[in-house]
């Protein structure tokens, strides 16, 4: 819930720098402080508020603060309804496009099918264009699942199968599993069942193993009448799959370097248009960190006030500003950069999020002069901002 909070603040904030009436910020910022971190009442609060002010200037974020509210509360209608709402102006928000492919791809309709192949397929190609194979699977799985609720069982299997080959894991082998069991291959379900059932995957739960145990033995039965010959399927399937997650940490390292280290200051981070940056370049500097995206919103009404805190120091040596974007479609930036006309280097986040655990945007950390995490500003409060982050910066260059 600690999300959505950050989130409501964060468009508290974009709406007071907007065109939005004084009596409409207040009833606003009224409605979402009662909601508290109910992401039901914030969704209805949001709803109530629209159907009141329909023609809001900032009708896109309060439809994507819905869309983030539903996804949260799991409420799959909304998520469809608001969602493919903010798509339809952003459709590179994969923040938004992930959930909406999976819940279309979930649904039994055909139209829903054809909607969830349609976000799949982008959400595929801005994986793609990232070099983030885990997402890639993601998509390609919910491709999958598309295609084969359109009846198209031997195009979804090779889907399927396509994932596994891209980052294998259990939720890919369970999607094969399936496939081969709509195509009556039984042995061949059983056998990718088998996979899942025994592949290395840290996000797989003990109850997903029982039921993937479960699923396997029902589908071995099926297919030979007894479970005997079942255990010598299962150590295959481990043998092979422990030289199979071996060779794919081995390719994430050479497709992305810093995949084997924790500390961010053993990192080294692409520029958007400029070359590369060791992080360990900056030992003994404070570093800021500014963590921001294309198509957020409160970011660009932080940026200014970055910019006045990075006046402040611009003759301090020890003090080292980062750009970081966290955009999925790294061929988005560039283009934006130019356009919006922001100033120095701005570098992609090469694995930067999840060594800092970034969970929303704007967010800015600062590592002291040891290399360790000294401060961690998520979102921002526009009269208190640069004087916060100025006051954090100074303490640490204290220290």
């Amino acid at each position: 819930m600690k999300a959505l909070l950050v989130f409501a603040c964060l468009l508290t904030a974009a709406l007071a720098q907007q065109k939005v009436s004084p009596q409409e910020q207040e009833e606003l910022e009224s409605a979402l402080a009662d909601a508290g971190t109910s992401p039901v009442d914030y969704l209805r609060a949001i709803e109530k508020h629209l159907a009141k002010y329909p023609n809001s200037e900032r009708r896109p974020e309060l439809e994507r603060a819905a869309a983030r509210a539903a996804i949260d509360a799991q409420d799959d209608r909304r998520i469809i309804l608001y969602g493919e709402r903010v798509l339809a102006a952003r459709p590179d928000d994969v923040t938004i496009l992930e959930p909406v492919a999976r819940t279309l791809a979930a649904s039994e309709s055909e139209q829903s099918a054809q909607n969830a192949l349609k976000y799949a397929i982008r959400l595929e190609e801005l994986a793609r264009d990232s070099n983030a194979s885990d997402r890639q699977a993601r998509a390609l799985i919910l491709e999958a699942q598309a295609t084969g609720r359109l009846g198209k069982g031997e195009q979804a299997l090779a889907l399927a199968r396509r994932a596994f080959d891209t980052y294998p894991n259990a939720a890919a082998a369970r999607e094969i599993s399936r496939c081969y069991e709509r195509l009556r291959n039984l042995t061949e379900a059983a056998r990718a069942m088998a996979d899942a059932f025994t592949i290395p995957d840290r996000v797989a739960t003990a109850a997903d193993r029982e039921q993937d145990r479960t699923r396997m033995g029902e589908l071995y039965r099926r297919a030979n009448g007894s479970e005997t010959g079942l255990g010598d399927l299962v150590m295959a399937a481990y043998d092979r799959n422990v030289a199979l997650i071996h060779g794919r940490e081995l390719r994430l390292r050479g497709n992305a370097p810093n995949a084997a280290f924790t500390d961010p200051m053993q990192f080294t981070i692409s520029g958007v248009d400029g070359p590369k940056l060791s992080l360990a370049t900056l030992a003994g500097k404070v570093v800021v960190f500014d963590f921001w995206a294309t198509w957020c919103v409160p970011c660009r009404e932080q940026h200014p006030l970055y910019e006045q805190v990075k006046r402040q120091f611009r003759d301090e040596p020890r003090v080292v500003f980062l750009s970081v974007s966290t955009d999925e479609a790294h061929s988005a930036v560039a283009p934006f950069l130019k356009e919006v006309k922001w100033a120095g280097p701005a570098y992609f986040e090469d694995g930067l999020v999840r060594a800092f655990e970034v969970r929303s945007i704007p967010t800015t950390v600062l590592l002291d002069r040891r290399g360790k995490v000294f401060s961690r500003m998520t979102g921002f409060e526009p009269a208190r901002f640069a004087d916060m982050l100025s006051e954090r910066i100074r303490e640490a260059l204290a220290e």
